[in-house]
């Protein structure tokens, strides 16, 4: 069945009509009462102050707040109720949410309400969500057309409301669509717990492999000249990359682009600047001693690839005889960061030095095949954790692609043509 067959077919001849949102809801903006820090309160019968920070990361509503303000305050603001949609025009700028709570809002948001003889909550929730509507907010503020995401460009926006002159067959074929769109959502939720129970299994296990007693493993600091050694990262900074030439690995990228091993680089640097940089070798720890956070200082990865690789500043190799793998996943251990934790220094940028690293001890097992061993049951749960190819991060991103093309599907209703296609 094509697309355009799906769609016709849910309808069963129903007629599509588009609207200006403001036509079936209230449309306003939030306001704030200042000074705000008057009117914030303790009181477990205030009114709550909803702000971005009280939004989940993928969440569909707003369940809690972290602050109240008085009843005072909130009659300078915007109150809202149980149902309302709030838009945010900062941050994740465009983003819906529905509230789970009443409370009040700031300048920094604008509020749909008094929509539910026309919309069905969560068929606006996915119209608003779409890559259409987010694209449109978009192509309105760069244009210049408007600075900021206002309740008259909320107003504006047209709406697709199928078979208006029959209210309630229009709301039972809008929750037919939700039908359909949240057996996806519930899918990719159901993965997400999965993958969180995994992550938490593989945590305790990795936990677990490491422990060892003194009949068991030998405790040796990393810097022991038996078994490795550190060398500081050279010179290289971002403005050093290019399109082909020597991999390089940039402290910055181990937090964001690498895992527990790699065998390619996601940069380059030229032969000429590769010719006096410091390079680690295959089989080499590359580690970030500096980070933000505590966590993130010496998240490391071990380089798998034939070539040697040229190491930024900020970041230092560990050159060994142990298996790879098992040196990368004992640096994601606790028994790792309980003891880096006392060689941390700084204050806005924390770090820990090559010659700190060098007094963190290992437990080398005594059992010839242990190290590798340990490493063939971690890889598993790695894989499982965290491969974007075939574990369960792939079959969450595989449920989303499904998601957002059947709600592109099932938003695609017949228009004119100057109205948003979902």
């Amino acid at each position: 069945m094509s697309d355009l067959s799906f769609l016709n077919n849910l309808l069963d001849g129903a007629e599509v009509e588009w609207k200006p949102l403001g036509d079936v809801a209230k449309v306003q903006r939030g306001a704030s009462p200042r000074p705000i820090s008057k009117f914030i309160t303790d009181d477990p019968d205030g009114v709550p102050w909803i702000k971005i920070g009280d939004t989940e990361p993928g969440s569909k509503y707003v369940t809690k707040t972290a602050q109240k303000i008085t009843a005072g305050g909130a009659e300078k603001s915007r109150r809202l109720s149980k149902g309302d949609f709030i838009i945010s025009n900062s941050m994740s700028f465009g983003r819906p949410y529905i509230l789970a709570l009443d409370g009040a809002i700031h300048d920094g948001w604008a509020s749909v309400s008094d929509y539910q003889d026309a919309l069905n909550s969560d068929f606006l929730y996915h119209y608003l969500s779409s890559h259409a509507v987010q694209s449109y907010w978009l192509t309105k503020i760069n244009s210049g057309s408007v600075s900021n995401l206002n309740s008259q460009l909320i107003q504006a926006l047209e709406v697709p409301i199928p078979c208006p002159k029959e209210p309630e067959k229009s709301l039972a074929i809008q929750a037919e669509i939700v039908r359909i769109l949240e057996s996806f959502t519930e899918l990719t939720a159901e993965l997400t717990a999965e993958l969180a129970a995994r992550k938490k299994q593989y945590n305790h296990y990795r936990e677990e492999l490491f422990c060892f007693d003194d009949s068991e493993a030998e405790f040796l600091a990393l810097g022991d000249e038996r078994i490795g050694s550190f060398t500081r990262g050279g010179g290289l900074q971002k403005k050093d990359f290019v399109e082909q030439g020597v991999g390089c690995i940039h402290y910055g990228q181990i937090y964001t682009h690498y895992g527990t091993f790699a065998r390619s680089t996601k940069s380059y640097v030229s032969d000429d600047f590769a010719k006096k940089a410091r390079k680690a070798k295959k089989g080499d720890l590359v580690i970030a001693t500096t980070s933000e956070n505590d966590d993130d200082v010496c998240k490391a990865v071990a380089w798998l690839g034939e070539e040697d690789i040229a190491v930024s500043s900020d970041a230092c190799f560990y050159s060994h005889n142990l298996n790879p793998k098992y040196v990368s996943y004992f640096f994601q251990t606790e028994q790792f960061q309980k003891q880096k934790r006392a060689y941390i220094t700084g204050t806005k940028v924390r770090r820990v030095n090559a010659d700190s690293l060098a007094k963190i001890e290992i437990p080398v097992p005594h059992k010839e095949g242990e190290q590798e061993r340990i490493v063939v049951i971690l890889d598993k749960f790695d894989t499982l954790t965290t491969s974007l190819s075939e574990g369960l991060p792939r079959e969450i991103a595989l449920r989303q692609q499904q998601y957002e093309y059947y709600r592109h599907l099932l938003l695609s209703f017949p228009k004119a043509a100057q109205a948003v296609e979902a």
